[in-house]
């Protein structure tokens, strides 16, 4: 037996069916028609599968529960408190032959306190007020080690001092002189062990009074609660008859994504690219997904799936608004409450409409892709083979989506004037029937990592080339042959500037391979200024829309060679042209 409920979202209502449950969910099943369940068990449950979007993820759970016959509450707690309530579908087999009735989810607040340990708790008060008094006595002991050091001086004072005038007491002897400073040096130097000892005793009742202190801390701080927000979604089903039941829930919820990253890796003998398509998940959804299946969809639900309706954009002559009256205004304002309070009847019987057409489309089945890969017209789905975990702490996770493996057509391509290097490409097309979304790529060579690159979106049929970097086995040389200045005209007022350059391309390796290399034939932004090509021929020079030769010029008068070299060929491929322009005319961009 199946069943499927939806509702349409209200103040308290979730709409839409399916229901999944996850690890350390608590599931409490109490019946309308038996004694209320007080202590309801909790039943233990998984995530058991997660659809994660760019900026999105829908979570399924699953568990088995017994049902009682007549009507009961299935309670789910500590769901994301970021679960979007009108997400929520709920979905049901077994053998209790129930239906869905109800859905409806609220927001509920929670703490992790952990019981106080109080004989613990009572074992450090009492030790720390004792370390307490004992700190106090130990600063009485200092207080009397200062006032005795206090009384010395005055002492000390008293007797070395001369009498005073007109008393007949005579002068302390030399003698009692000299007992005093014994006596004084023996007071002093004992105040000054005691206090050095009394220092070093209050610093260790200090550092172990502030031990204690971080423990009771630490355990009250466990036990403060944290008031932690997430939601408690409240099935309600009505079984015939007792029985099993599993069932499912799924929901979006937001702070999920998924990236593309790519290995390409290109056998040159084979003329073949491995392109592996990875996906880079985060999540921190405040659920862990352990051992899940997982799917990757390249869907963007926020973009919603018809275009925005455009509004006419509308032009008038402006008009003042009038002076409003109080009484006046209070009429207004009247008006517009009522017309409020219409609109919001309106909306409120529309939303009763929704309600009631959607309770009769309930109890249908889901339709679940099971393949690997669902390529749409629109999106393309990744169902992951291999289990999955990712955590919620936000961290990437690589999974493997596909391994593919397309021809290549390689080509090298040049630019001798900036840099006499040839670059590797490769010119692969999309065979595949889904996208490659744009991400960053890592790029080997027969084994070997060439660099990093990116990416661009590429749909299926369509072309994509990959840049395999600098590669030895194609030589370019270019040299200038000749520049020279010369006048021109019967008056000698012209100027005509010629240049000679011969680009030299060997092809080292053991295949055939073609070469496309750029020159850039000056531009002229001036009609005093002119260009003229010698060599190759103008005859000999294609363009783009006369393609078919050797050469073609470009629309910004770059040319462009395209040589099929045999292996072991040299060419020399000679470039000659003239500027010419009127001897009092400055030009600039001569070199």
């Amino acid at each position: 037996m199946k069943t499927t409920r939806t509702t349409p979202p209200s103040r308290n209502r979730v709409s839409a069916g399916a229901i999944t449950l996850a690890l350390g969910l608590t599931l409490a099943v109490t019946s309308a028609f038996s004694k209320p369940m007080t202590n309801p068990t909790p039943t233990q449950s998984k995530i058991t599968a997660a659809t994660v979007y760019t900026d999105r993820a829908i979570v399924t759970r699953a568990a088995r529960i017994e049902l009682p016959a007549g009507e009961s509450h299935v309670i789910l707690e500590k769901l994301p408190a970021s679960l979007v309530d009108a997400s929520v579908q709920v979905n049901g087999r077994g053998t209790a032959d129930a239906t869905i009735l109800d859905v409806s989810s609220r927001v509920t607040y929670t703490s992790n306190a952990a019981e106080v340990d109080l004989p613990r708790v009572t074992a450090l008060q009492e030790e720390i007020a004792g370390i307490e008094q004992a700190m106090r006595k130990l600063n009485d002991r200092g207080a009397v080690l200062k006032q005795q050091a206090k009384l010395l001086d005055r002492i000390e004072g008293v007797i070395v001092a001369s009498p005073p005038s007109g008393s007949d007491a005579p002068p302390p002897s030399l003698e009692n002189l000299q007992k005093l400073m014994e006596f004084s040096g023996e007071k002093r130097e004992k105040l000054a062990a005691d206090t050095q000892a009394l220092d070093l005793e209050i610093a260790e009742t200090n550092k172990k009074l502030g031990t204690l202190r971080s423990q009771l801390n630490m355990i009250m701080r466990g036990a403060r609660p944290d008031n932690k927000s997430y939601k408690t979604v409240t099935v309600r089903v009505a079984a015939a008859k007792a029985g099993s039941l599993d069932l499912s829930v799924a929901y979006t919820v937001p702070n999920a994504s998924w990236s593309p990253s790519y290995d390409v890796r290109m056998r040159s003998d084979e003329r073949a690219v491995e392109l592996t398509y990875f996906g880079i998940v985060r999540q921190a959804t405040g659920e862990d997904w352990d051992d899940i299946a997982l799917t990757l969809s390249t869907a963007r639900p926020s973009l919603g799936s018809a275009a925005p309706v455009l509004n006419p954009w509308i032009l008038d002559v402006f008009v003042p608004q009038p002076i409003v009256l109080p009484r006046a205004r209070a009429d207004m304002m009247e008006v517009q409450k009522s017309r409020r309070k219409m609109a919001e009847s309106q909306v409120f019987n529309a939303v009763v409409a929704d309600e009631m057409v959607v309770e009769e489309k309930a109890d249908k089945d889901i339709a679940i892709a099971t393949a690997s890969v669902d390529a749409s017209t629109t999106s393309a789905t990744f169902k992951i083979l291999a289990a999955t975990s990712i955590p919620s702490d936000n961290t990437p996770q690589k999974v493997s989506i596909t391994v593919n493996k397309l021809d290549a057509k390689l080509q090298y391509q040049a630019t001798p004037a900036m840099q006499e290097t040839a670059f590797l490409s490769a010119y692969v097309t999309n065979t595949t029937e889904y996208p490659f979304l744009a991400g960053p790529t890592n790029i080997f060579l027969d084994n070997a990592f060439v660099s990093t690159s990116s990416l661009k979106s590429v749909m299926p049929t369509e072309k994509f080339e990959v840049s395999l970097g600098a590669d030895e086995g194609v030589a370019i040389k270019r040299r200038v042959v000749n520049r020279f200045s010369e006048n021109t005209g019967l008056t000698g007022k012209g100027r005509r500037v010629t240049y000679e350059f011969m680009v030299t391309i060997t092809n080292n390796k053991k295949t055939a391979e073609r070469v496309v290399f750029k020159e850039a034939l000056p531009l002229s932004r001036n009609e005093k200024i002119v260009v003229k090509l010698i060599t190759p021929a103008e005859k000999d020079v294609g363009t783009l829309e006369k393609p078919g030769k050797e050469v073609t010029r470009e629309e910004d008068s770059k040319l462009v060679w395209r040589l099929d070299l045999q292996p072991g060929e040299k060419r020399e491929v000679p470039l000659k042209f003239s500027v010419e322009y009127p001897s009092d005319v400055q030009v600039t961009g001569l070199e």
